[in-house]
């Protein structure tokens, strides 16, 4: 269950309105940086926890948070289009009123669609697409996946920052950099509470190391034809970052077989040559004599 507040969970103040700034920050919002990736992200998460419920809690409570994010800049959209009505007023006498925005760098969506509002968009007007949004009942792995989210979302953030010279907007973008600092760090501090990297790589640690290919477990392939020396890398040499194993640096060879596959289906209207070729294909002969010869 869910309740809100009718204030803001900071305030968000524009003093220069500005269209196209309100068509960058759709990015923020429906982007697979934005806020409503964060936010469904977290919730599902939430929805399908198991195991102690202090995580399910924090999820439900962070995702919840997320939604004041888009609160805040659905406002900051619209406080930024706003600016363009004025301007559409005066070019009321003899030309369309829209061109100018448009040509300004405005979504015209924002007119024809919104009514001047903020759309569950990028900043290019796609659409939110829920495939970003990632739930996958392991709990590090979605930890490793929120910190992601959180990266990539405060780097645009301060890109966005960096696009403005609103105070307004700036002190706005500043309070959400601030939470993304957070979050970051608040994904990190589950995997530390979970027991930390060496107790939890690689993901999931359910699974028995024992029926893995254990020779390449640690291993580095280079597929670089011309076969460099190793680089002084950490990820070339010495212990893993799991405690688990040893990093080492080999060359790629091919440890398997040349791919035969089988005969053309008939049902499946392949070309006539494919299946004449497969019969002139005496490796393949026996397989395909019974099926498609009379």
């Amino acid at each position: 269950m869910f309740y809100h507040d009718k204030k803001l969970q900071y305030q968000v103040r524009v003093e220069k309105p500005n269209p196209a700034y309100a068509k960058l920050l759709q990015q923020a919002i429906g982007g697979i940086e934005g806020e409503i990736r964060v936010c469904l992200q977290y919730l599902f998460q939430a929805w399908g926890s198991r195991g102690e419920t202090k995580y399910r809690d924090m999820l439900l409570e962070t995702g919840t948070e997320e939604i004041s994010h888009i609160e805040m800049l659905s406002t900051a959209v619209a406080l930024n289009l706003e600016g363009a009505t004025k301007d559409l007023k005066d070019q009321i006498a003899g030309s369309n009123p829209i061109v100018g925005s448009i040509m300004g760098g405005m979504d015209p969506r924002h007119i024809l669609s919104a009514g001047l509002s903020a759309m569950a968009v990028d900043s290019n007007g796609v659409p939110f697409n829920g495939s970003w949004v990632v739930g996958s009942g392991n709990i590090v792995a979605d930890m490793y996946a929120n910190v992601m989210a959180e990266t990539t979302g405060r780097v645009l953030a301060t890109r966005l920052w960096e696009l403005t010279d609103d105070p307004g907007m700036k002190d706005m973008l500043a309070f959400l950099i601030a939470r993304d600092t957070m979050h970051q760090n608040q994904w990190l501090a589950v995997i530390e509470d979970l027991g930390g990297v060496k107790n939890n790589l690689p993901v999931p640690n359910s699974f028995p190391m024992m029926e893995e290919v254990r020779a390449f477990e640690y291993a580095f392939i280079s597929t670089d034809i011309n076969k460099p020396q190793p680089p002084n890398a950490r990820w070339a040499s010495g212990p893993s970052i799991d405690g688990k194993g040893e990093f080492s640096f080999v060359y790629a060879s091919p440890m398997g077989q040349e791919p035969k596959l089988g005969p053309p289906d008939l049902q499946g209207h392949a070309q006539t040559q494919q299946v004449k070729g497969a019969v002139a294909d005496k490796s393949i002969l026996e397989n395909i004599k019974d099926t498609l010869l009379p």
